[in-house]
C-alpha cells in the first residue's frame, strides 16, 4: 500500500512543479516585455536630457513659429517616457503581488519609496539639474513620489475600484482646466501644486518652487497601470491590451481632430501658447502636423495622455512573450531593470560632459556650473545642432550601459540588501 501510494503521488509531484513552472515561466516573460518598454523610454529620456544641454536654439521645441519637423518630433517622441514610467510603475506594483508580497507589504513599499524618491528630487536631483542648491523643483520623481503614496491607500480598494478612479481621473481631470490659481488666493499654490504649473512661493519673494509635473492626472496613470497588471497575469493579454492600446489612440485622434474636449483652457496658453487649446492649419503642412501633436505636457493633458499611452500600450502588447536574453532587447531589459539608478546617473553625466564639451570647443561654460537651462538663459555661442546632439546621446547611453549592467547584477545576488529596492 505505501509503495502505490508512492507511485502515485510521483506523477501528482510532477504535475504540481510543472504547473508553477508555467506560471513563473509566463510571469517572467511578462515582466521581460515590461523592463524592455521601460528601458525603451529610459533611452529616449536620455535624448531629451542631452538637447537640454546641448542645444543651440533659445526655445522650447513646441514654439511653432520657430520650430522645425526635426527639432519639434526629437522632443516628441521623448514625450512617451513620462506616461510609460507612471504606468509601469503601477503595472510593477501588481505583478509584485505574484512573487509572494502581500497587499500590506506593497502598500507599505509605495509609500516609503514614495516619499524617498520625493526627497531625492528635493536634493539630490535638483544639484544634478543646476549644479546649484538649494533649488526647490517638483520634477518627474516628485510626481512619481507623491502618486506611489496616493497609491498605497488606493491598493487597499477593491481593484475594479482603482481602476475605475484612475479613469475617472484621467478622463475628468480637464474640467478644472477653466479654474486660475490666481483668483484662489491662499489655496492657488496647492491648485498648481495639484493641477498646474509654474512657480510658486514657499516664502514670498524670496524662496520660489517651480512645479513641472503636477500630481492629479499621474495619479490616475499610476492607478490605471495598476489595474494594467491584473490583466498582464490572464492568458492571451496581448490582443486586450493591443485593443485597448487602438481605442486610445482613435479616441486621441478624435477628440483632437475634432477640436473636442481634453486639451487646456485658454488661460494656459500664457505659459503654453501653442500646446494649450486647439491645433491649427499653418503655413506647411510640417508645421500643421506639429501642430496636430503639440498637445499640453504640463499639466498632462487628456489629449496628451491618450496619445502617448495608447501607442505604447500597443507597444507592450507587440513586445509580449519578448525573452530578453540576448541582443538590443537584452540591452533595453538591463536598463529598464534599474531606471532610478539610470536616471541619477544620467543627469549628472550629461550635466558634466556639457560643462566639458563647452570648455573643448571655447563656448560659454561658467552658467552650466551655475544654474545651466534650468535656470539661466542660453547664452550667445553656446550649443551644437541635432547631429552632435544625437551623437552625445548615443555616447551617454552607451557609457552608461557597463554601470547599469552591474548595478542590476548586484540587485539580482544581493536580495539581503533591502535598500536596494529603493534604487
Amino acid at each position: 500500500m505505501h509503495l502505490a501510494d508512492t507511485r502515485v503521488s510521483i506523477p501528482r509531484v510532477l504535475v504540481v512543479k510543472e504547473v508553477v513552472y508555467r506560471a513563473n515561466e509566463a510571469l517572467s516573460s511578462r515582466l521581460d516585455c515590461v523592463d524592455v518598454l521601460r528601458g525603451i523610454v529610459v533611452v529616449l529620456m536620455a535624448l531629451d536630457h542631452t538637447r537640454d544641454y546641448f542645444t543651440n536654439v533659445a526655445f522650447a521645441p513646441e514654439v511653432l513659429a520657430r520650430t522645425t519637423g526635426p527639432l519639434f518630433f526629437t522632443r516628441f517622441v521623448t514625450h512617451f517616457c513620462a506616461p510609460v514610467f507612471f504606468l509601469l510603475a503601477g503595472v510593477g506594483g501588481y505583478l509584485s503581488l505574484s512573487q509572494g508580497r502581500s497587499i500590506g507589504e506593497l502598500s507599505k513599499f509605495f509609500w516609503t519609496r514614495g516619499l524617498w524618491l520625493v526627497f531625492l528630487d528635493l536634493t539630490v536631483m535638483s544639484y544634478a539639474w543646476t549644479y546649484t542648491f538649494p533649488f526647490w523643483f517638483a520634477g518627474v520623481l516628485w510626481a512619481l513620489g507623491w502618486s506611489m503614496v496616493a497609491m498605497a491607500f488606493l491598493i487597499r480598494l477593491p481593484l475594479r475600484w482603482v481602476a475605475t478612479v484612475g479613469t475617472l481621473i484621467i478622463a475628468t481631470h480637464n474640467l478644472f482646466d477653466w479654474v486660475d490659481p490666481a483668483a484662489l488666493h491662499g489655496f492657488g499654490g496647492l491648485w498648481v501644486i495639484l493641477q498646474g504649473h509654474g512657480a510658486i512661493w514657499i516664502v514670498p519673494h524670496k524662496i520660489p518652487f517651480f512645479v513641472l509635473f503636477s500630481l492629479i492626472p499621474w495619479v490616475g496613470v499610476m492607478a490605471v497601470g495598476y489595474a494594467l497588471g491584473a490583466l498582464l497575469r490572464r492568458d492571451g493579454w496581448e490582443r486586450s491590451v493591443w485593443r485597448i492600446g487602438a481605442i486610445l489612440t482613435i479616441v486621441f485622434l478624435l477628440l483632437r481632430g475634432f477640436h473636442l474636449y481634453g486639451n487646456g483652457h485658454k488661460y494656459m496658453q500664457t505659459w503654453a501658447p501653442d500646446s494649450a487649446g486647439r491645433w491649427k492649419m499653418r503655413a506647411t503642412l510640417t508645421l500643421t502636423v506639429i501642430s496636430f501633436f503639440d498637445t499640453l505636457k504640463y499639466p498632462a493633458s487628456l489629449q496628451f495622455l491618450l496619445m502617448t499611452l495608447g501607442p505604447s500600450l500597443m507597444v507592450l502588447a507587440w513586445l509580449g512573450g519578448i525573452k530578453a536574453s540576448a541582443g538590443v532587447a537584452r540591452i533595453f531589459q538591463v536598463f529598464g531593470r534599474v531606471p532610478l539608478f539610470y536616471y541619477v546617473v544620467h543627469v549628472f553625466f550629461i550635466h558634466t560632459l556639457a560643462v566639458y564639451t563647452a570648455l573643448a570647443f571655447h563656448q560659454p561654460a561658467a552658467w552650466l556650473l551655475y544654474g545651466g537651462p534650468m535656470l539661466r538663459l542660453l547664452p550667445q555661442h553656446y550649443g551644437h545642432g541635432l547631429p552632435f546632439i544625437y551623437a552625445l546621446w548615443l555616447l551617454t547611453v552607451a557609457v552608461l550601459f557597463l554601470p547599469c549592467r552591474w548595478f542590476m547584477k548586484l540587485k539580482q545576488q544581493r536580495k539581503d540588501l533591502w535598500w536596494l529596492r529603493y534604487l
